[in-house]
């Protein structure tokens, strides 16, 4: 299951459209290992006023790594972290996450090439 969801906010959605809000905490506290893992590339990427930050380290086990494939897989669940982070989020492998700076659009181009998704490969990370 991805989402944990509180009978709250699946009433809510049973009666029209979700509270941004309420979803972004759901998100949070169903995905904590990705949850954290974005808002610290987030702080990273504000403090450093870089145009992007990237993780590149895997996740510590196949638990946190389904986290982030379903967080980052869902347009949903992105989109609503995107809005909230004030950010635009790129994913490659199976954890490297990066955030960009909305305004970073060549960085983040270049990032969601094919060119680097293959000069990010590795024999290490075929099963990831």
């Amino acid at each position: 299951m991805s989402l944990t969801v509180p009978n709250e906010l699946l009433d809510q959605a049973k009666a029209g459209e979700v509270d941004d809000a309420a979803f972004v905490a759901c998100v949070r506290d169903s995905l904590p290992y990705a949850w954290s893992l974005i808002s610290d590339l987030v702080g990273e990427r504000e403090r450093t006023g870089a145009e992007f930050t990237d993780n590149t380290v895997p996740p510590p086990d196949e638990a946190a790594r389904g986290q982030l494939l379903r967080c980052l897989a869902s347009d949903a669940m992105r989109g609503a972290l995107e809005r909230h982070f004030g950010v635009k989020l790129a994913f490659q492998n199976c954890h490297r996450v990066a955030v960009f700076d909305p305004a970073a659009v060549k960085a983040h181009a270049e990032f969601v090439t094919a060119r680097s998704q293959i000069l990010n490969q590795s024999p290490e990370l075929v099963d990831c």
